[in-house]
């Protein structure tokens, strides 16, 4: 066989495998996958709380220093880093970098906040530059917010196909990164999304009846975290959150009850 017949056919291979990566989200480059029984911890907002035993930490990109996810770590845990990649967010220190164009209609009930035009080359950018830092600080994995925006009033004509290309445009950055991430709610693109993440987030799954569609998750043995934050669950009116966690551990879900403002202020686990 001539060189460059055998030249031409590896090419072809080549970019047939290029093909694939793009249409799976497969990377060459490894990254952390964890397993369907993996326990967690979320908070967000207040001084955090290190002294729970479980698996995962999942905290604020920004708000935590470089010196704790080290101490996460060094402790055993894995350390998955929250950040918003469908709002911009006033009080971050990357806001500037957002065009006036990039940023629409507030956020209901959340002051300082604007829904971001995800298909913007410069937003897409700035993801970037947070998944760096998340690399940057040790993150082994990220939870990007607000990634459902096309069901939402968000002043711009996003649609489903446009989430699908933002979500798996952020999958495959991350995983070339090294990083896991996790799918945040997003509960109609379920399954076309699992095959490019690694884990799923959810809050009030139990709330809104959500949760039956995670199965395209638990059934690759990825772990799918939910917060519940009703009341009856808090105090466990009636035995609501034993009835609870009865349903989610059959489902092989992770499931917190927590305060919405993510704080620690208390914290029912159903593992």
């Amino acid at each position: 066989m001539k060189r460059s017949l055998i030249r031409s056919m590896a090419t072809g291979l080549v970019a047939a495998a290029a093909a694939l990566a793009a249409t799976t989200g497969a990377q060459a480059q490894s990254w952390w996958k964890p397993g369907v029984a993996t326990t967690w911890q979320w908070q967000l907002s207040g001084t955090l709380n290190t002294g729970y035993n479980v698996a995962v930490y999942d905290i604020d990109l920004f708000d935590t220093s470089a010196q704790t996810i080290a101490q996460l770590k060094a402790q055993g845990r894995k350390v998955l880093c929250y950040f918003s990649a469908g709002s911009s967010e006033n009080w971050r220190p990357d806001f500037n970098r957002f065009n006036a164009a990039d940023m629409g209609n507030a956020l209901d009930g959340w002051e300082g906040e604007k829904w971001l035009d995800t298909r913007s080359a410069n937003v897409r950018a700035v993801m970037l530059s947070r998944l760096d830092l998340a690399v940057s600080k040790g993150c082994d994995g990220v939870e990007p917010d607000n990634v459902d925006g096309y069901t939402n009033g968000t002043g711009f004509p996003l649609t489903a196909a446009t989430q699908l290309d933002y979500n798996k445009y952020l999958a495959n950055a991350a995983h070339g990164r090294g990083l896991a991430i996790a799918l945040k709610n997003d509960v109609d693109q379920l399954a076309q999304l699992e095959p490019y993440f690694d884990m799923a987030v959810n809050e009030q799954c139990n709330q809104y009846d959500e949760c039956g569609g995670y199965t395209v998750f638990t059934s690759k043995n990825k772990p799918v975290f939910n917060a519940e934050y009703a009341s009856k669950y808090r105090k466990n009116t009636n035995g609501a959150r034993d009835k609870l966690c009865t349903k989610m551990r059959a489902a092989k879900i992770r499931t917190l009850v927590l305060p919405l403002d993510l704080n620690d202020a208390y914290r029912y686990s159903c593992d």
